[in-house]
């Protein structure tokens, strides 16, 4: 029997497993998600199929720290690697606690974690200009030193107020999941499924059809996008930490905005509306679900997702 249910794709920002003002342990991350998860049941109870796909820059970057901090005791690992391990601990803490969820409803849901890897292609322009930022801050001196010693490629850059030398790599377009086939099986078979985590583990095929990684992480909301049209998902649902997406946003004449077209959108995205690297990636896709097909996409926090979901609140994006 055909599910007709509608399928929403989620797409969750740190801000569900790590707050601003909290370092990221174990316990902080665990309660976070758990919260999250009680949205999460009550949306299927809804009557929605739902498929999630996560960010891991506060994780990923606090474990290029740690091995930083330890390189004269155990190897390195390269960054493909590093988010195949990220992908597995947030993962399962999503896993863990949305199976807790479920059981405190009554239900016995079957859910399952994806390792997923992501195609790119070599000769996406931004590997000739990486410059998304990772792992920690260097002065100048260790910053040019492991340009030298290890080939990173270094950038003085501004974050979160602070300005410092890091290592930035190459943020390549999405062009497909390898795991498609799999994801599409697990959710014929009313799986649960979390996928793609962190944008999904950067690959490129040679031309013997061989995978391999490469040192680059792919945004994790045009990742997201991209695995929504390959499920052919109905609704596109970004939740971020803010209830609305807003115009002159952090300005006396701040403006939220409650429905969009995409055409609109673009035109606010031409004139820069959406700050780089925070809101302007997840317009863009937003808008790319749209344009392929999607029913509608929706931006608001975790908080709100129920009252979005229903029409209340949150910024509703549509053809």
């Amino acid at each position: 029997m055909k599910d007709e249910r509608q399928l929403i794709v989620i797409a969750l920002g740190g801000n569900a497993i790590k707050q601003p003002d909290e370092v990221g342990t174990s316990d902080n991350q665990f309660k976070n998600v758990a919260l999250t998860c009680e949205q999460l049941v009550k949306m299927n109870k809804l009557g929605y199929k739902l498929i999630l796909t996560h960010g891991n820059g506060p994780q990923a970057g606090n474990l290029l720290i740690q091995q930083e901090e330890s390189k004269l005791l155990v190897p390195s690992m390269p960054l493909d690697v590093v988010d195949a391990m990220t992908q597995g601990e947030l993962g399962y803490i999503f896993q863990n606690q949305l199976q807790n969820a479920f059981r405190r409803d009554g239900r016995e849901i079957p859910i399952a974690t994806l390792i997923t890897q992501v195609l790119v292609d070599i000769n996406d322009p931004d590997f000739d200009n990486p410059s998304k930022p990772v792992g920690p801050f260097y002065t100048k001196k260790e910053a040019l030193k492991l340009q030298k010693t290890k080939g990173y490629i270094v950038k003085e850059v501004k974050h979160n107020g602070k300005k410092g030398w890091r290592r930035v790599v190459p943020s390549p377009e999405p062009i497909g999941l390898v795991e498609d086939k799999t994801i599409k099986a697990l959710l014929e078979a009313h799986v649960i499924v979390i996928t793609s985590g962190g944008g999904g583990i950067p690959v490129v095929k040679k031309p013997d059809g061989q995978l391999v990684g490469v040192e680059a992480v792919v945004d994790k909301d045009k990742a997201g996008q991209k695995l929504a049209e390959i499920v052919n998902g109905n609704i596109f649902l970004v939740l971020t930490d803010v209830e609305y997406v807003y115009l002159n946003y952090n300005k006396p004449n701040q403006e939220s905005i409650k429905k969009i077209t995409i055409h609109e959108a673009e035109k606010y995205l031409k004139s820069g509306q959406f700050p780089p690297g925070s809101m302007a990636p997840k317009i863009e896709a937003c808008i790319r679900f749209i344009k392929a097909g999607g029913e509608k996409a929706i931006i608001t926090s975790p908080d709100y997702a129920i009252e979005a979901l229903n029409g209340k609140t949150g910024t509703v994006i549509v053809h």
